[in-house]
């Protein structure tokens, strides 16, 4: 938040305040978790926690998303792309598995003999 010198005013930017010791703290509102903040961490630049917004706020919301520095779109793009990429590359497969207890003994058998284990620790 830069002072502007002709009208003495601070440049505010979207998701960025002070501190009151003077760093600056940027967050983001996460619409797939009901408007929850994300926080995107402390910087020593209202411009540095203006960039993190901006990232941020294209990778939720992508091209549709409003920046602080919209000139810079680009940067984001290029970024994104790469690291979509890149974690197509790395991406690892998740395994499930699925109990089913159809009897209540056999589940409370399992839980009693589970505790006798940790007794005889």
């Amino acid at each position: 938040m830069e002072r502007d010198e002709s009208a003495g005013k601070e440049t505010r930017y979207r998701g960025v305040r002070r501190r009151p010791w003077g760093k600056f703290a940027a967050e983001i509102r996460d619409s797939s978790r009901q408007g929850a903040r994300l926080w995107l961490g402390t910087f020593n630049t209202a411009e540095e926690a203006a960039r993190a917004y901006d990232r941020a706020a294209y990778s939720m919301r992508g091209s549709l998303a409003v920046l602080n520095f919209p000139d810079e779109r680009h940067l984001y793009a290029a970024s994104a792309s790469a690291s979509a990429s890149s974690s197509s590359r790395t991406e690892t497969k998740k395994e499930v598995i699925e109990l089913e207890c159809l009897d209540d003994k056999v589940l409370e058998d399992m839980l009693d003999s589970g505790e006798e284990e940790e007794k005889s620790k």
